[in-house]
């Protein structure tokens, strides 16, 4: 859903005031993210959780959830955001900067009832084009993922698949199975 039609630059768009769901900053065009519902949300939170457990300690990435990341002349809100450590932006006194003016090394977008997959295969393009390693498309009505990487046909991946992060996290060792396991409680 657009919610400007006037074009504007990312500076202009950057100057917003942050809202609930967030704004996001396309081709010069603001529109606002869909609020998560549930299988979207314990999806998210599992994804980021899993890679923060694996990453973390030894200071090889972290896991953002809902961080904005603005490359390329747009402004996204990817559902998780991956950086390698030696990325993520710090800020004077040596704590994480607030502003991310850099693609993540991981790009993840988790489709969400209503949500059009073609605008978020876009983004996954998007976010590859402008530096990210690999884009997820998580798409939780078939139980699928697609992965996108610079020079390559995107791929899908299903039940005993691994999820490769690449140079991110190179033993990073979860299947679409256990990804899609994390919505079911019995």
């Amino acid at each position: 859903m657009a919610v400007s039609q006037e074009q504007m630059t990312l500076e202009d768009f950057l100057a917003l005031p942050e809202e609930k769901p967030a704004l996001e900053f396309e081709d010069g065009v603001v529109s606002q993210k869909v609020s998560p519902m549930g299988k979207h949300s314990r999806l998210q939170f599992n994804f980021a959780d899993r890679v923060n457990r694996e990453a973390e300690p030894s200071k090889l990435a972290m896991a953002f959830p809902e961080l904005r990341a603005s490359h390329g002349g747009n402004s996204y809100v990817p559902d998780v955001s991956v950086y390698r450590w030696d990325r993520i932006p710090i800020d004077d006194t040596g704590e994480i900067a607030n502003r991310f003016l850099l693609a993540p090394d991981v790009a993840v977008e988790i489709v969400s009832p209503g949500q059009s997959v073609t605008a978020l295969v876009r983004r996954c393009l998007r976010h590859v084009e402008n530096g990210a390693g690999i884009a997820l498309l998580i798409d939780p009505a078939d139980e699928s993922v697609l992965s996108f990487r610079p020079g390559q046909m995107p791929a899908v991946l299903r039940e005993d698949d691994t999820i490769d992060l690449g140079d991110v996290l190179p033993d990073f060792n979860l299947t679409v199975q256990d990804l899609f396991d994390s919505l079911r409680i019995s």
